[in-house]
């Protein structure tokens, strides 16, 4: 059927207007899909870069570094957080995921640091106070 379609049309076309043939090419691609052209069909290829979530740490830094700066290890933690999220802007996510691991164990070390002191100083402040009054 298509090809005698395509026999029929290609007759009729010698006396038709160009504008007609553009109209027949365009039925064709919208009812068969494809075009039956000498140009193959082009296919664009997009590449999608997945973003790997790589925690930067900054807001656990910036707590660590204003209420327990503890040895000054949350301004450095700081520091190392904002050169992951520097790195990850960029598109290193190694250099970013060292950065952040950096970050996190100044954190976690400026956290237990600051709890065995204050406890320290309850304890410290308990046992005066105790000995105050006995």
């Amino acid at each position: 059927m298509n090809n005698t379609t395509q026999t029929f049309f290609s007759q009729a076309n010698v006396s038709l207007s160009p504008n007609y043939e553009r109209l027949q090419e365009e039925h064709e691609v919208s009812v068969l899909g494809v075009t039956h052209g000498p140009v193959p069909p082009t296919s664009t290829v997009i590449n999608i870069r997945s973003d790997t979530a790589v925690p930067d740490h900054v807001v656990w830094s910036l707590f660590n570094t204003i209420f327990m700066n503890m040895c000054c290890l949350g301004f450095i933690a700081f520091a190392y957080s904002i050169k992951s999220r520097d790195r990850k802007m960029v598109g290193d996510v190694i250099g970013a995921q060292s950065y952040a691991s950096t970050a996190k164990c100044l954190n976690i070390s400026a956290l237990v640091l600051s709890i065995i002191l204050v406890i320290s100083l309850i304890f410290v402040f308990v046992f005066t106070s105790v000995q105050l009054f006995t």
